[in-house]
């Protein structure tokens, strides 16, 4: 299927918000009243709205919901977009305030986009209520990474896209999704895995990790979700350990993959509403 085929076919399932003249698409679920939560995705998942579902639709029951997907994710557009943390999180927020979403929010990032939740605590600190690590990256996440090392997973996302190896490479996860949805998650596979979206935001990983390491840690309430760290690197574990102790932060760790969502949604969702009950006192 060619690519203005596959677009035809697919159909999004939330809102498409047009900012500076490209489109985000967000999906939100649960009452306009309630406390919400931004689910954020970490690098290269190719579809948030249908990855995060196990989790979002037992946490809408009790939270207003939101997912957002940057550009290069889900059904928001492709491009050669501008990969610096400040454009990433001043787009974002300019999306949620065009469909109407203004904080004070909870984020719940996984994986990299950790690093875009500290960096709006700093730069938009009413913004953020509290953060919820879903085996969140720090930049002591990455204080072993090294251009080399960037430069290695680059080549690896333009090999896999040579030899079609997305299949391969980005496994999906169809828990809790019909069958129409399992589709559109295969297309949005073909259509996003390693984009050029992907590549600009790993090619400015480490200077968008010393933006935030430079301008310091928000104070806000914290709680993380830890995987085994087996899908990921060696000091994974202790890195989260440590910023958790910087931030006060409660700890959980679950012997699981790096997708714990996939895994602990319901543990997960039980201690969400238990942390932000404690955040309401």
């Amino acid at each position: 299927m060619n690519r203005t085929a596959m677009n035809r076919t697919l159909k999004c399932n939330g809102e498409l918000v047009n900012v500076n003249g490209h489109n985000i698409h967000i999906y939100r679920l649960g009452n306009i009243g309630s406390t919400k939560i931004v689910l954020m995705s970490g690098s290269g998942t190719v579809a948030p709205v249908y990855d995060f579902k196990i989790l979002y639709e037992k946490l809408s029951k009790n939270f207003r919901v939101i997912v957002i997907e940057k550009f290069g994710y889900g059904y928001s557009d492709i491009f050669d977009s501008p990969a610096n943390i400040n454009a990433i999180v001043s787009t974002q927020r300019k999306a949620l305030e065009a469909i109407g979403e203004n904080g004070p929010y909870i984020l719940l990032p996984h994986s990299m986009s950790g690093i875009e939740a500290l960096r709006w605590a700093q730069m938009y600190p009413d913004d953020v209520m509290a953060i919820i690590g879903n085996d969140m990256c720090t930049p002591l996440t990455y204080r072993v990474w090294t251009d080399e090392k960037v430069e290695k997973k680059i080549n690896l996302m333009k090999f896999a896209t040579k030899y079609k190896l997305q299949g391969v490479l980005c496994q999906l996860s169809n828990r809790c999704l019909n069958k129409s949805e399992i589709e559109q998650h295969k297309l949005l596979r073909k259509r996003n895995a390693f984009n050029i979206c992907c590549i600009n935001e790993s090619r400015e990983i480490l200077r968008n990790v010393s933006i935030v390491e430079k301008d310091g840690y928000k104070k806000c309430p914290v709680l993380l979700f830890v995987s085994n760290g087996k899908q990921t690197q060696g000091h994974w574990f202790d890195a989260q350990k440590e910023f958790s102790t910087i931030q006060n932060a409660r700890l959980i760790s679950y012997d699981c993959g790096h997708y714990i969502h996939h895994y602990k949604s319901s543990e997960m969702c039980e201690e969400i509403i238990r942390f932000v009950n404690s955040l309401e006192k």
